[in-house]
């Protein structure tokens, strides 16, 4: 038997597990997703790739600005669903909101709870060096990614993967899980599994901040947080007053004895520069104002200059000329 479903989310991970609900037998009767935001130049107002694809299909759209109102919460309730399946929404749902479908909200969660729970849980999951993530299926509850397990499945973190890489291969695994916990539901086979809130850590929401390179950090460091940090809000170190993103780099074992941030070597490999352990191979960087390159071409244009003030970080103002 099709569940009744409102589906409630906002980017483009929420997109995909909603269409994996459109596609499958179940019925999408609504769906919620924040307010249109203002984007590029013109600042114009942007629909959220989950809106977007409710009206490609013909989807009534809901966009409260939250549910403090009688109005929003009663106009939920009477689209009278069976269940509500929220993923990245962004909203804060009032127990009345998780009560209203006959049987209530579930969550997808990028994440093997209660491993990281909140924001960003991709990106931390990466940048704390885990081996291995998931996604868990969850029932929700008024607290923070802390309601029962339904549904939890895992998958390897390689050396090589970015935010972006780990993204879309647990939106591959996610879409199957959803529909495993949709089926449970349906028929009345959950086993809820309560979370170990020991075990728990919080996914705080990125800051640009955080993507400014400590060079005094390790090479493993350093490299999980330009992988971790990868398309957004990107990795970055100052060089000569301006900073310089950092896409792909690799850490090497090499002792070098250079002070922190030096640049100890200039091949076709890429620019190796010194951290507290280690060295880091930068392969592939963007200069202010230009594209990403490969460490090659950037040296092919600039090699003069990197030999001339061979240092990344704040103490490149005390380079001279």
């Amino acid at each position: 038997m099709a569940l009744n479903i409102i589906f409630a989310g906002t980017p483009e991970f929420a997109a995909e597990h909603l269409q994996t609900l459109i596609n499958s037998e179940h019925n999408v009767v609504a769906v919620y997703s924040q307010p249109d935001r203002p984007a590029g130049r013109g600042r114009k107002l942007v629909a959220s790739p989950v809106k977007a694809l409710a009206l490609e299909h013909d989807i009534a759209v809901y966009q409260p600005v939250n549910f403090k109102s009688e109005e929003a919460v009663a106009e939920l309730a009477a689209l009278n669903a069976d269940l509500m399946v929220v993923v990245a929404y962004g909203l804060i749902l009032p127990q009345v909101v998780l009560d209203a479908p006959k049987l209530g909200c579930i969550n997808v969660h990028a994440s093997l709870l209660p491993r990281w729970r909140g924001a960003a849980p991709i990106h931390r999951s990466l940048l704390a060096g885990d081996g291995k993530t998931g996604v868990t299926i969850m029932q929700m509850d008024k607290g923070l990614d802390t309601g029962d397990m339904l549904v939890k499945v895992e998958c390897d973190i390689l050396p090589t993967d970015t935010s972006e890489v780990l993204h879309d291969r647990l939106i591959s695994i996610g879409g199957p899980a959803l529909i495993e916990a949709c089926q449970q539901l349906e028929a009345g086979t959950a086993r809820p599994e309560k979370q170990d809130d020991s075990l728990a850590n919080y996914a705080h929401k990125l800051e640009k901040s955080e993507g400014l390179i400590d060079w005094y950090e390790s090479a493993e460091a350093i490299c999980r947080k330009i992988r971790g940090l990868t398309p957004w809000p990107g990795a970055y170190s100052q060089w000569q007053g301006d900073n310089v993103r950092i896409h792909q780099a690799r850490a090497l074992e090499a002792p070098n004895g250079k002070t922190p941030g030096t640049i100890v070597a200039m091949s076709k490999a890429g620019i190796e520069v010194a951290t507290l352990h280690g060295t880091v191979l930068i392969e592939t960087l963007q200069m202010p104002g230009k594209k990403a390159m490969s460490a090659t071409d950037v040296l092919n244009a600039r090699k003069a200059q990197f030999e001339a003030h061979p240092l990344f970080g704040d103490q490149n103002s005390e380079v001279s000329e």
